[in-house]
C-alpha cells in the first residue's frame, strides 16, 4: 500500500514538473516573440526620424574621376548607429591628362576609329578594399540627406594592355602594330602620322596584358537622399591615392607615374536589409 501512495505520488510530481517545464518553455517563446516585435516596432520607429537602421547594405555606383572613369560594389555590414564595415570591389581605367584623340585621315565618312597619337597602353585597376563608413548626420525625416564619412584602402592590381594602331606601311599593307622599342620599324610607323588609319579599337591586346600590383586608400563624404531606409539613392565626393611596384608607362613623350592622385564623384544606388 505503502508502496502504490509512493509511485503515486512520484507520477503526480513527475507531470507537475513535465507540465512547468511547458509553461515556461512556452513562456520563453512568447517572450522572444514580444522581444522581435519591440525590434521591430523600434526600427520602424527610427526609421520614421530618418535614421539609417540596417543589417547589410548593397551599393552600386558609377563614378567619373579626374583621370578617368570606373564603377564600384560596396557591401556594409551594420556595426552600430554610427560605423559599418564596409567591403568592396572597384574596376576602374586611368588615362593620361596629355591624352587627345586625333581624327582619322579617310575623309568624310571616315569608317577607321579615332586615335590617341603616342599612347603604348590602356592602364586598368582592379581593387579590393576594407574600410569603414561613420554617419556624421542622420536624416532627420524621411526627406532630409543623411551624410557620411567613407575611409577605405585595400590591394589594386594595375592592368596594362598595349594600345594597338592600324597603319599602311610602305608596301600599302594594312596592318595592326604596337609600339615596340625592340622594332624600329613597327616603332616608326607607330609615329608616323601618315601611315596611321585609327586605333585597332577594344578587341586587341587583351592577351598581352602586362601586371602591376600596388595599395590604395581612399577617402570621401557621402550623401544619401533617398526617401526609404531600404533604397540607397546619393552622391559620393572623395579623393583616392594609388601607389605601385613601378612607374606605369602610358603615354610616350609624358613622364610615367608611379603614384596617382585623383577626385571623384560617384551616383549610387542600393538597397538595405534589416
Amino acid at each position: 500500500m505503502n508502496k502504490a501512495i509512493l509511485v503515486s505520488l512520484l507520477v503526480v510530481i513527475s507531470f507537475s514538473v513535465a507540465a512547468q517545464d511547458s509553461t515556461s518553455r512556452k513562456k520563453t517563446r512568447e517572450e522572444r516573440k514580444a522581444e522581435k516585435r519591440e525590434r521591430i516596432n523600434a526600427i520602424a520607429k527610427q526609421e520614421e526620424e530618418g535614421a539609417l537602421i540596417y543589417a547589410k547594405q548593397s551599393i552600386f555606383a558609377f563614378q567619373v574621376r579626374s583621370n578617368g572613369y570606373g564603377g564600384f560594389y560596396e557591401l556594409a555590414k551594420f556595426k552600430n548607429r554610427r560605423k559599418s564595415n564596409t567591403y568592396s570591389i572597384e574596376f576602374t581605367e586611368i588615362k593620361d591628362a596629355k591624352e587627345e584623340k586625333s581624327p582619322t585621315s579617310s575623309g568624310f565618312f571616315a569608317f577607321n576609329n579615332p586615335y590617341i597619337f603616342g599612347k603604348i597602353n590602356n592602364f586598368y585597376q582592379l581593387k579590393l578594399g576594407f574600410g569603414q563608413q561613420y554617419l556624421l548626420g542622420q536624416k532627420g525625416n524621411k526627406n532630409g540627406v543623411a551624410v557620411a564619412f567613407i575611409y577605405q584602402g585595400g590591394f589594386s592590381g594595375g592592368f596594362l594592355r598595349p594600345y594597338y594602331l592600324d597603319v599602311s606601311d610602305t608596301n600599302n599593307t594594312d596592318r595592326q602594330i604596337k609600339f615596340n622599342p625592340e622594332n624600329a620599324y613597327d616603332s616608326a610607323l607607330f609615329l608616323n602620322i601618315a601611315a596611321i588609319r585609327g586605333s585597332s579599337g577594344l578587341g586587341t591586346g587583351w592577351g598581352e596584358m602586362g601586371f602591376k600590383p600596388g595599395l590604395y586608400a581612399k577617402a570621401a563624404l557621402r550623401f544619401d537622399y533617398g526617401r526609404y531606409n531600404e533604397v540607397v539613392s546619393g552622391v559620393e565626393i572623395g579623393f583616392s591615392i594609388d601607389v605601385y611596384s613601378s612607374k606605369i608607362p602610358i603615354l610616350l613623350f609624358a613622364d610615367q607615374k608611379q603614384v596617382f592622385m585623383q577626385a571623384h564623384i560617384a551616383i549610387l544606388f542600393g538597397r538595405r536589409k534589416t
